[in-house]
């Protein structure tokens, strides 16, 4: 639900270039009323808004209707309960939501200066830049605020690794972890974009060709509220990167590498201890294939959950699929043991790459298919045909079609 608490329009403003700012919000109520009175400093001589896209479990979205009454340029918010895609999800929200097609998301714990707002548009209107983003890499920019030096070797640390897997899109990018950016909206196709945790830049450059500029940034100290990095964002960071660049295949590939080490793992500890390898290599392959389907669920197959069948169905047809892929792997293990004289532990590896296309095929045209709906001929009202060569092609072509440089 959006509600919308707008203040006296222009006064005291000279109306200029218009410019929405998005600030993505969780828990940040103690910092709200310092934003917006520095942004609107900042942002007087512009015809500007403020929309706050909350997704807190404290009063912050009350804070911002209460600032918001005597705020000196226009105040939105809109109060999410779904949270989907994180922070990035909040974003495209904003975008979506936004009364300028020209947007600048900064964050709301004020690391992100207020007063840097007119060298972003200002930077804009030289007219050869879509994206304008705020680095704290290049000359003038400070990383102070990233506070201790793990805490800096992590950032830089990911800037690179992002940097070497898109050396072309991101060959004019020092910062593509910023969250503090301009971006004109009419050069995005918000309904590709599929955002996952924090990096929001990232996603926008990694999928749309876009000219990109730079301008300065001191990180300033967080001084309210508490940092959101985790662990766990580290891993949707990592996981959402492998997405952008390789697809879902990568994503699938990486658990299936997770599965492969767990179950040689379990396999050669069973062995050790006196099992025999025909019944350690069965307990691993069980093991395994429930904790793959865990994390595939989580990481490559979440967008799409809610077309397939029900979490039991998917279950059930991923739990046969690869017992029965098992059940016909492992007498081929055991006759490359017995016939070619190698490791069970290397035959169990062998026969698991060899078994990766086949289950990457059926999870995404099986298991995770949508429901079928007939598709009707406009022509003579008959269904058309749905066949699983045509499931096939159009599965490769979508894939194809994914951002990466080849």
């Amino acid at each position: 639900m959006e509600s919308a608490v707008l203040s006296a329009q222009g006064r005291g403003r000279t109306v200029g270039t218009s410019v929405t700012v998005i600030v993505p919000t969780f828990n940040e109520r103690e910092n709200v009323a310092e934003l917006v009175a520095r942004t609107a400093v900042a942002l007087a001589a512009y015809d500007a808004e403020i929309l706050f896209v909350d997704d807190s479990t404290d009063s912050t979205a009350a804070e911002v209707e209460r600032v918001a009454a005597d705020a000196p340029l226009p105040v939105r918010v809109i109060h999410r309960t779904d949270n989907t895609g994180g922070l990035g999800g909040a974003v495209v929200v904003g975008l979506e939501a936004a009364h300028s097609d020209l947007c600048i998301v900064m964050d709301g714990d004020l690391q992100h200066p207020p007063e840097l707002l007119p060298a972003l548009l200002l930077r804009h209107d030289d007219g050869d830049a879509d994206v304008v983003a705020a680095s704290r890499y290049i000359g003038g920019g400070d990383t102070s605020g990233l506070g201790t030096a793990v805490r800096f070797g992590v950032s830089r640390s990911a800037t690179w690794l992002t940097r070497s897997m898109f050396p072309i899109r991101l060959a004019r990018s020092t910062d593509p972890m910023t969250g503090f950016f301009l971006v004109d909206r009419t050069r995005l196709d918000l309904s590709s974009l599929k955002p996952q945790g924090f990096k929001i830049l990232l996603e926008i450059l990694a999928r749309t060709d876009l000219r990109i500029a730079e301008v300065p940034m001191e990180f300033g100290e967080r001084r309210h509220g508490t940092s959101k990095a985790s662990l766990r964002q580290g891993a949707t960071f990592v996981a959402h990167l492998a997405r952008l660049r390789f697809g879902k295949m990568s994503l699938f590939a990486m658990i299936g590498v997770i599965g492969a080490v767990a179950n040689l793992g379990i396999m050669w500890l069973l062995t050790l201890a006196g099992v025999p390898y025909i019944w350690a290599a069965i307990i691993g392959a069980e093991v395994t294939i429930i904790g793959n389907f865990i994390l595939q669920e989580r990481f490559v197959f979440a967008d799409m959950r809610t077309d397939a069948r029900g979490l039991g169905g998917r279950f059930a047809a991923s739990f046969t699929f690869n017992n029965v892929e098992a059940a016909l792997r492992i007498p081929v293990m055991a006759l490359m043991v017995e016939t070619w004289h190698i490791s069970s532990v290397l035959a169990t590896g062998l026969s698991l790459i060899v078994a990766f296309f086949a289950r990457f095929l059926f999870h995404s045209l099986v298991v995770y298919a949508p429901k079928r709906h007939a598709k009707v001929d406009a022509t003579t009202g008959e269904p058309k045909p749905d066949t699983a060569t045509l499931r096939i092609i159009r599965a490769i072509d979508a894939e194809a079609m994914k951002p990466g440089e080849l």
